[in-house]
């Protein structure tokens, strides 16, 4: 079989890819860009044209002087140095095992998408879905040898929506040692999905689950209660508190909202003393910015009260001034 004779057609998308981190890992200084790399995916959807951009460490004394340091993207799109997708291969992978295909049949398949491959092609992707395959029974088998050290483990389920409408990515982590058990991007959150997230985990653990935390969402609840009936489930504490002291928290913000009133004539006073460099002026300057710095350090809710906090500040920069007035006497301008 020999190789490709032509070269390969025109992308059909452009993507460009960028670093999430500037600055380096190693020693924190800024990383320019070095340069741009270029690499042609061939994926499900046909070809992609991936534009790199490239940082380098500037820094001679850093140990990651003038290494490249790729964006962290380019792993979801291909492996390093291949020239097809990962989503291709794990088709592949599927027509192989899941349909019994051979690789003539597969060929025909892919070129029925559109999708220029040799029958070579095929068979170095077959390799590569079982290389992963290989790769991902280790890390579980890494898995069962750590948590039967421990004899049982606690489960923590969470979600994350980047947006509206798109996929939810449900993380499943193990609570006593951190590591992750599962992580899958599902397109909705019924009970019946998370019902087969939870039972893949039950399947891959080896020890007892001794508990169960999550967010109050009924659908988690659910598919808990169906698949581990057994196991206490317990609400995330955050979540816990944050539903408890809503009432608190309106309140705490309503209190908020009648302090700031008392503290908006702040900035004329700061204009009145502008041109001024006297030792009076820079102290009605400085308090005044303690004054603006109190209005936004907001708190945490429901951990940390913003109206508590705010009513706390005020209160310090009153006792100040109230300080001064009794040693010194108040400046001629603050009294009117």
């Amino acid at each position: 079989m020999r190789g490709r004779r032509v070269a390969r057609p025109q992308a059909e998308q452009q993507v460009r890819l960028e670093p999430h981190e500037e600055h380096c890992r190693s020693c924190g200084t800024w990383m320019p860009v070095a340069y741009h790399a270029h690499r042609k995916i061939l994926t499900v959807k046909g070809l992609v044209q991936l534009r790199l951009v490239v940082r380098r460490c500037p820094n001679p004394a850093c140990q990651a002087y003038k290494q490249p340091y790729r964006p962290e993207e380019e792993g979801r799109w291909a492996l390093p140095h291949g020239e097809c997708g990962l989503d291709l291969i794990a088709l592949v992978g599927r027509l192989r095992y899941r349909e019994q295909r051979s690789a003539p049949e597969m060929q025909r398949i892919l070129q029925e998408r559109g999708l220029r491959v040799c029958e070579r092609t095929v068979e170095h992707l077959m390799h590569r879905y079982e290389e992963l395959v290989t790769l991902h029974l280790s890390c579980r088998q890494r898995l069962h040898t750590r948590f039967s050290s421990q004899g049982r483990v606690i489960l923590a389920i969470d979600g994350l929506q980047p947006d509206v409408g798109h996929e939810v990515l449900w993380v499943i982590r193990e609570v006593l040692t951190g590591e992750i058990v599962l992580a899958r991007a599902l397109l909705s959150s019924t009970q019946e999905d998370l019902s087969g997230l939870l039972t893949e985990v039950k399947e891959i653990l080896s020890v007892p689950v001794h508990g169960i935390i999550s967010d109050g969402q009924l659908s988690i609840r659910r598919a808990v209660a169906s698949v581990f009936p057994e196991v206490p489930h317990q609400l995330c504490h955050f979540h816990y508190l944050r539903e408890a002291g809503k009432l608190i928290f309106e309140a705490d913000r309503h209190a908020k909202k009648e302090l700031k009133k008392q503290v908006r004539g702040v900035r004329p006073i700061e204009r009145a003393v502008e041109s001024r460099t006297d030792a009076e002026a820079e102290v009605i300057h400085e308090y005044a910015l303690a004054v603006r710095a109190s209005l936004t350090d907001d708190g945490l809710p429901p951990l940390s009260a913003s109206g508590l906090r705010l009513q706390e500040r005020l209160q310090a920069i009153h006792d100040s001034l109230e300080r001064v007035g009794e040693k010194r006497g108040f400046p001629a301008r603050l009294n009117d």
